[in-house]
């Protein structure tokens, strides 16, 4: 069966089986960003955007994306970068094999809560970010590089 979608802003038609899941349509297009760390949904690292909105990719089927605008890490490089110095300033990325989907989803809570000059506080941030398991840190790191990152982009 054909797709057809965007990745990262650009048009892709790929052959898939049916039954794959996103994220194995991703990963052999080049999207070696998306991680799978527990295959049942749990844990936050496969996270892409699927039209603007964070979606676990392993629990998506890949004909379900025919038509959407589907954005991995890749596609937010200077975003990702300007976060990610945040987190290895608090040392919070130890191995980084979770950051990834975090970054991802940082980003999208950055998008749906900093409106209006406001800024999430911590029970805000820890809800948004519920999902995403990581098996190095405490998550103190973390949420004080998201802290610091949102309290300096909206000054």
């Amino acid at each position: 069966m054909e797709v057809q979608f965007e990745l990262n802003g650009k048009p892709v038609c790929t052959e898939i089986e049916p039954g794959a899941v996103l994220f194995d349509i991703l990963r052999s297009l080049g999207c070696y960003s998306v991680k799978c760390g527990c295959e049942t949904t749990n844990c936050g690292l496969c996270t892409v955007w699927v039209d603007g909105t964070p979606r676990l990719s392993c629990s998506i089927l890949a004909a379900r994306a025919a038509g959407c605008k589907i954005t991995t890490l890749e596609g937010l490089q200077e975003e990702a970068t300007r976060f990610g110095a945040y987190l290895a300033a608090e040392g919070a990325e130890q191995c980084g094999y979770c950051s990834p989907g975090f970054i991802m989803n940082v980003l999208a809570m950055e998008r749906e809560l900093c409106t209006d000059g406001k800024t999430p506080n911590r029970e805000e941030i820890r809800e948004y970010l519920a999902g995403n398991l990581c098996r190095c840190t405490g998550y103190a790191g973390q949420l004080r590089a998201v802290e610091k990152y949102l309290r300096e982009r909206r000054g």
